[in-house]
């Protein structure tokens, strides 16, 4: 099989699979490529630092009607394949605890949110690869009981940038892309040309694959097991743009993975070696009817992480602003 510029196998043609399968080999060879150690400081910001003032001001050309969405999907209490550690919420106050007037009414929260369910921001913190958090910190003399001291969600800060909605059903004509589909350097091409936009430097890119449509329609799976994202070989073309941000109605991988070893490499690459923070299982539904109907893909996106010192991520309510 011939292989393309960033040393992964090329994807046959009209492939729908999640291949090419990529050995470590070769997937060590592209993680190296593409990390960005040593760029940024402070470092634990990672690819965020791209994002200027000016960008800031750049994006906010972006909004037109000045309609928001919201991107976020709602708080899941209810278990299932896709949901193994429900989100809890309960009332406790129902106003009977104080002396009125007025009386007043309060609940509890709590989530386990990385996984399939809550839709959340990955921090640096989240994800090593060979012992490794992004710039080259040893994962354990970083993170312990009490929380990450490197790549903190508590580093960040809000994102202010210029979204780009990669909607690759609205391109491909269907409805969703189904369970394990992988997503190439050449879709997202595809997808930059049919719908006007162009990825550039501190863009967040957003890869609907209808996802949150299919299980209102289909019905509950494991995405674990099964789930339409990125293959590695469209990492090289996300790094040579110089993007601040990946996400998706998924996690961004493809699975099953197709790297023998690595059950999340797309987390790895961005994560570990690109200190590119990941926004996972949005809910893009609502964002693909505004644009088509605007026939824009390009938005202002506002990220607001919660300040957890030493947290490995957020929960997170994106919002699009049209």
């Amino acid at each position: 099989m011939t292989g393309d510029r960033s040393g992964v196998p090329a994807p046959p043609p009209g492939g729908t699979g999640n291949g090419p399968a990529v050995s470590r080999q070769e997937f060590d060879a592209l993680f190296d490529r593409v990390r960005t150690w040593g760029r940024w400081t402070p470092a634990d910001r990672g690819a965020w630092n791209r994002v200027t003032p000016e960008h800031v001001r750049r994006a906010t050309a972006q909004v037109r009607s000045g309609t928001a969405v919201s991107l976020g999907r709602p708080w899941s209490t209810t278990p299932g394949p896709d949901n193994s550690r429900p989100a809890l919420h309960y009332m406790s106050d129902l106003g009977d605890l104080e002396p009125p007037e007025p009386a007043t009414h309060k609940d509890f929260i709590a989530v386990d949110y990385h996984g399939k369910a809550v839709s959340h921001l990955d921090a640096l913190s989240h994800a090593a690869y060979r012992g490794q958090l992004y710039d080259g910190r040893a994962a354990r003399e970083c993170i312990d009981a009490a929380g990450a001291r490197f790549g903190a969600v508590s580093a960040l800060g809000p994102l202010v940038t210029k979204g780009v909605l990669l909607d690759l059903p609205a391109v491909l004509g269907c409805d969703w892309l189904e369970p394990g589909r992988a997503v190439h350097a050449e879709d997202l091409v595809s997808a930059e040309r049919a719908l006007g936009v162009t990825i550039g430097e501190g863009d967040a890119v957003l890869l609907r694959s209808g996802s949150v449509r299919r299980r209102r329609e289909v019905g509950v799976w494991d995405p674990g097991t099964a789930s339409a994202g990125c293959h590695v070989d469209a990492v090289p073309l996300l790094a040579e743009r110089g993007i601040a941000l990946l996400g998706g109605d998924g996690d961004s991988d493809v699975r099953p993975s197709p790297v023998d070893g690595v059950h999340s490499p797309v987390h790895a690459l961005a994560l570990a070696a690109m200190g590119v923070p990941l926004l996972d299982n949005l809910d893009l539904e609502a964002l693909s009817v505004a644009a088509a109907e605007t026939g824009r893909y390009a938005f202002l996106l506002v990220v607001a992480p919660l300040d957890i010192p030493g947290g490995t991520g957020s929960p997170v309510d994106p919002v699009a602003v049209l």
